[in-house]
């Protein structure tokens, strides 16, 4: 969202034309960030409104973003610290809520001092967690079927339909089938990142969302590979879930990983290793996550939109990051993980916050592409022409089945350890930002604000 040049005098002045003369197209690829569509594809009257909705509805998905991967990890190296001590039936040590709450804050904390100290770091960790990921996701994908004394035929994985356990407290079908669509959508965000970058990116206007597309597809196929080896890879369906199994029925993959691993090594090592992997992948993931929302928090307190905006926006003077929206990111994130010592549906709860905001935020530019008179639509060289409309209209209302079924209760009968808190922590955050937008803020908020030429210092 921040403007920033480097090189000679010569380039940054072809740099700054060729991002001047893209704004002038109506492509929306340069800034990075989805408020600044909204507020562009609404036009001048009603697009400070939509990239304050944006804005925020980004803000509080990105954040969330933070808590999902910090539950997630916490979660694996449960398990990963079960399996080395022993199993569940064995004697391992199977963490308390207080100390998982522990291991949920440390994990926050640590993204949050590397992505205060060591921006150097996270760019090398960054090209650490592709390798990561894409070999050891790989490996996994393909000796798993090779290890596992068994495997399921197509016709169980495909056809087959199960309930879960009984513990869920769900015997409806088609609710069943409603919430599993779902299964993975929390994984399938930050489609603009390709955006964020594309001011150094030769050919932007194509490239950008060819960028985004090709990610998009290889992310889903690469996923479902994943989903369908660990479901073909399942020995006993009801004993995945049994709170008596060696895992104590905390983390489903590693149960499926330790019954292939232990059914033809008779150890758990295998299982240990491929489980490192996944917890790899969710420290990276929330590596990075911080760094995007602290991103967001800082560039909306640039426009103005942030309570307390002065104390957000500053740059460390050393480091030149935006130090205090990094530390706040980790403190609210922190403060929304706290109910893990009483409640038992706090991940579903993070992931709804999570995935709600995020893709609301998706919805807004899509909607205002929706109503925009098509006079005032100057499209870029990547357009999908007549097909434009019925796209978004389409994605419209995908997102908006997204955001209802992600506010559903997963657990029955309904009590306070098992309640989607969700709704109440969203309406409560919207209710104030909207009241916010009504008694004061849609005097003074403008959108985006372009800050070429300001002064190097706020640049990050």
């Amino acid at each position: 969202m921040v403007y920033s040049f480097t090189g000679g005098d010569n380039g940054g002045d072809e740099v700054m034309a060729a991002v001047m003369e893209a704004a002038k197209r109506n492509c929306y690829q340069t800034t990075g960030s989805l408020y600044f569509w909204a507020a562009h594809l609404a036009g001048p009257v009603w697009g400070p409104f939509a990239s304050w909705c944006c804005a925020w509805l980004e803000t509080i998905g990105l954040i969330a973003g933070i808590g999902t991967m910090a539950y997630s990890s916490s979660q694996v190296l449960q398990i990963i610290i079960l399996l080395c001590t022993g199993t569940h039936k064995g004697g391992g040590y199977l963490a308390s809520p207080a100390v998982f709450l522990g291991m949920y804050t440390c994990f926050t904390i640590i993204w949050a001092i590397l992505n205060t100290f060591a921006l150097k770091v996270i760019a090398f960790i960054d090209m650490i967690s592709i390798v990561w990921q894409l070999i050891g996701g790989s490996v996994l994908i393909l000796l798993l079927p090779l290890v596992a004394s068994s495997t399921q035929p197509a016709s169980f994985v495909f056809t087959h339909f199960e309930l879960g356990s009984e513990s869920t407290g769900i015997s409806s079908k088609p609710y069943a089938i409603i919430l599993s669509v779902l299964f993975s959508h929390f994984s399938l965000l930050g489609y603009d990142t390709a955006a964020h970058i594309t001011e150094e990116t030769k050919g932007a206007d194509k490239n950008g969302p060819i960028s985004i597309l090709t990610s998009i597809g290889i992310v889903s196929v690469y996923g479902w590979c994943y989903v369908l080896v660990l479901t073909f890879c399942i020995q006993d369906f009801n004993y995945l879930y049994d709170a008596n199994n060696e895992t104590g029925g905390a983390y489903v993959p590693a149960q499926i990983l330790y019954d292939a691993f232990h059914g033809r090594y008779h150890n758990s090592i295998g299982a240990i290793f491929f489980l490192i992997v996944i917890w790899g992948s969710f420290f990276f993931g929330g590596l990075s996550g911080t760094t995007s929302a602290a991103r967001v928090v800082y560039a909306l307190s640039r426009d103005g939109g942030f309570p307390l905006s002065s104390m957000w926006r500053k740059i460390h003077p050393k480091h030149k990051v935006p130090a205090n929206a990094v530390w706040l990111c980790a403190a609210i994130c922190i403060i929304m993980g706290l109910p893990i010592v009483k409640v038992n549906v706090v991940f579903t709860a993070i992931i709804s916050i999570c995935t709600v905001g995020w893709v609301g935020s998706y919805g807004v530019p899509i909607l205002a592409r929706l109503v925009m008179a098509e006079k005032n639509f100057k499209p870029g060289p990547f357009y999908l022409g007549k097909a434009s409309k019925p796209v978004c209209f389409i994605a419209f209302l995908w997102i908006c089945y997204t955001c209802s079924v992600f506010l559903l209760p997963t657990l029955y009968p309904i009590d306070y350890k098992d309640f989607n808190y969700a709704p109440v922590a969203l309406g409560l955050c919207l209710s104030v930002i909207m009241l916010w937008w009504v008694l004061d803020a849609r005097r003074w908020f403008k959108g985006p604000v372009r800050n070429i030429g300001v002064d190097q210092n706020e640049k990050i």
